[in-house]
């Protein structure tokens, strides 16, 4: 008979173990503020790039080929209504947006933490397990997003 998967590990059991990055602080911190740099600049491009003016940039190869919306439809025109200042804008082209931003930011500023402390928490089994009921949680929702958005006429791109 096979042992039952929760016995194998108490919830406290350490299953990742806590890493030191011995770098110096200044090495540590290029990865994130690279990332930021990244950002900004694609984001001021895209400031000064609408994308709802044809031409600019390709169009979602779900809608061009299947006409539907995938559950990334609108993401570069809602990007483009939020650093413009259209919130609204921005929700009607996908709702997904105010979950996300917020999400790239706090998960932006935590890696930004580690890379200044140099050092990394042990994980246990339970936050472990958390970390995975979360991710599959949030991608099971994108994909019913995905589908539940080309039924749902508010909930659309806007396209198409």
């Amino acid at each position: 008979m096979a042992p039952d998967r929760s016995t194998i590990f108490a919830p406290d059991d350490v299953v990742v173990a806590a890493r030191t990055d011995d770098r110096p602080l200044r090495r540590r911190l290029v990865a994130p503020l690279a990332t930021l740099v990244g950002t900004l600049a694609g984001l001021g491009y895209l400031a000064a790039v609408d994308p709802n003016q044809p031409g600019h940039y390709p169009l979602c190869p779900t809608q061009a080929l299947f006409g539907v919306d995938c559950p990334g439809c609108g993401v570069l025109r809602g990007t483009h209504d939020l650093v413009t200042g259209n919130v609204e804008g921005a929700l009607d082209h996908n709702v997904l947006l105010v979950v996300f931003v917020p999400l790239a930011v706090v998960l932006w500023v935590r890696w930004l933490g580690r890379a200044w402390r140099g050092r990394e928490d042990a994980v246990t089994h339970e936050q472990f397990r958390r970390r995975n009921a979360i991710t599959i949680t949030g991608l099971v929702l994108v994909l019913v997003f995905g589908v539940v958005r080309n039924f749902v006429p508010y909930l659309g791109s806007g396209i198409g």
